[in-house]
């Protein structure tokens, strides 16, 4: 157990240390591969200048040089991508040790929450629960049930009644004559008051009328 437990970092430094030292490679043979990139340029420069001199034999051997260059090249390639590969392969199973590691820590915190909950335990609590939800229900039953003279009513027979007098009010209801309504106020519009009917003067007619009228009352 205790070789595990510090075996873990040293692994995880070996590893890191091994990522450090191919990115260290990688980065030498990168600037390798610059300066033999630089020579075959240099090369092909004097390549020309040695054909515009007529001198076929120095062109030549520039143009040999330059091709052991790209060899050079080539294989320097070569190399970055094993190193490249390489990285890839350690990353990737850095992440599975570390993967492995967390599902392992969390299996074992699962494996002691469950030594600390016993399921006789859990039986156990459940039971007393049921019991004392029956015991209050039990204690509510006898709270609510009816006592003294109320105990003896016979709740078919007071149902029926409150029926009978369900029937009855609803017959009155229906042999009670039909009220008519009384009239709406008329709704005048504010600011307009109802006018009076202007009494009209009377005629000589109707004057001498109502003069012979009294004489005869008379």
């Amino acid at each position: 157990m205790f070789s595990r437990m510090f075996g873990k970092p040293k692994q995880e430094t070996n590893a890191v240390a091994t990522l450090d030292k191919l990115n260290e490679t990688l980065e030498m043979l990168e600037k390798k591969e610059k300066v033999l990139l630089k020579k075959v340029g240099a090369e092909v420069e004097k390549a020309k200048e040695f054909t515009r001199g007529k001198n076929k034999r120095a062109a030549i051997q520039c143009l040999k040089r330059k091709r052991l260059y790209e060899q050079q090249i080539e294989q320097l390639g070569n190399f970055q991508l094993r190193i490249h590969d390489q990285m890839i392969m350690l990353e990737g199973a850095k992440a599975t040790t570390e993967t492995v590691d967390a599902l392992r820590t969390g299996a074992a915190a699962m494996k002691a929450m469950q030594k600390a909950t016993n399921i006789d335990d859990v039986d156990k609590t459940m039971d007393e629960i049921n019991e004392q939800t029956e015991n209050m229900k039990q204690i509510q039953d006898a709270l609510s049930a009816p006592i003294g003279a109320a105990a003896d009513f016979d709740e078919d027979e007071l149902e029926a009644e409150l029926e009978e007098l369900e029937g009855a009010e609803l017959e009155e209801q229906l042999l009670q004559p039909a009220t008519t309504a009384p009239a709406a106020p008329v709704q005048v519009p504010a600011g307009r008051q109802p006018t009076r009917p202007v009494a009209s003067k009377p005629t000589p007619e109707e004057d001498e009328l109502a003069a012979l009228q009294a004489e005869m009352a008379l």
